[in-house]
């Protein structure tokens, strides 16, 4: 033995081991090992279980359109920007009918579902991917009323999505407002992403904006606000032949064309999912197969 450990390089050897082991750890820790953090209590929106089915049951379908009395929803396909476009009109009765729900009902770190997935545990009628909060450590978390982070990212672009009791949008950064001002003031939803990309019926980003070291032109989801409860989303497939996908420039103009006051950014690329009625509307790009992408949580239109 004390001849193998004199031997220099076999302690080198038996130190690049160790390192290889913690360093795939830290990989697994990060990126694939689930960890719970706490589990979620269900939310019920305003109506009743009894009200909600009737209003479902006398609900007027189609493949790109559903209106009860409560929730209105219309689908629209554009080609533009040689890309695929999918533009959802959103328009509700309560703010209740907005919510927002985490993979597997918990929240931490690796813990992920497809979007449809998430959303046929939530009878979701329509939904997209949220922020995937769990590929970070910092950025505000508030989900339907409840503070599950309040660290704040360390990068400048640090803009957050916040969603109050009214259902309104605004987009804060983190660094400038803190979560407990946030609560104070009647937020229900904090997403982080970003960047913002209508504030205050302004375009937000320029041509040279981006999302980390992302391409130029991406499969993209976003959600938009008109006026009280009336709301915009858009998802764009992209890096494919048939759709190039949007910059965030050409985004934020759609929502701008379409009359939005607020539109923010939400997790993009492999994750864009648009789900309505039981179907994926969209063609994701992130999963093993080309398909779906799991994440960590959804935000959504139902009871």
């Amino acid at each position: 033995m004390k001849k193998f450990i004199s031997k220099p390089y076999r302690w080198a050897a038996i130190f690049s081991v160790l390192l290889a082991v913690a360093f795939t750890f830290t990989l697994l820790n990060t990126f694939i090992l689930p960890k719970s953090i706490t589990s979620v209590t269900a939310v019920t929106a305003i109506a009743t279980s009894t009200t909600s089915s009737a209003a479902k049951s006398t609900a007027v379908i189609t493949d790109k359109s559903y209106a009860d009395e409560n929730i209105r929803i219309t689908i629209e396909t554009v080609r533009k920007y040689n890309s695929t476009i999918y533009v959802a009109d959103i328009q509700v009765t309560d703010a209740s009918y907005l919510k927002t729900a985490l993979a597997n009902n918990t929240y931490g770190r690796n813990i992920t579902a497809t979007t449809s997935d998430i959303a046929e545990t939530k009878n979701a009628i329509f939904a997209i991917n949220g922020d995937f909060y769990g590929f970070r450590d910092g950025g505000y978390v508030l989900r339907n009323g409840k503070v599950y982070r309040s660290s704040v990212r360390s990068s400048e672009n640090n803009e957050s999505l916040v969603i109050d009791k009214d259902g309104n949008l605004s987009v804060i950064s983190e660094s400038q407002v803190s979560m407990q001002s946030l609560l104070d003031k009647g937020a229900s939803q904090v997403l982080s992403f970003g960047p913002g990309l209508v504030e205050n019926g302004k375009i937000a980003v320029t041509s040279s904006s981006e999302v980390g070291q992302a391409m130029t032109s991406n499969p993209r989801t976003a959600i938009g606000q008109i006026s009280k409860l009336h709301y915009i989303v858009i998802v764009s497939d992209g890096r494919t032949s048939e759709s190039q996908g949007l910059s965030l420039l050409q985004l934020a103009q759609e929502f701008k064309e379409r009359g939005c006051i607020e539109a923010y950014n939400l997790d993009g690329g492999g994750s864009s999912t648009m789900y309505f009625n039981g179907e994926i509307i969209n063609n994701p790009k992130g999963g093993g197969s080309g398909g779906e992408r799991k994440v960590s949580d959804i935000v959504y239109f139902g009871y």
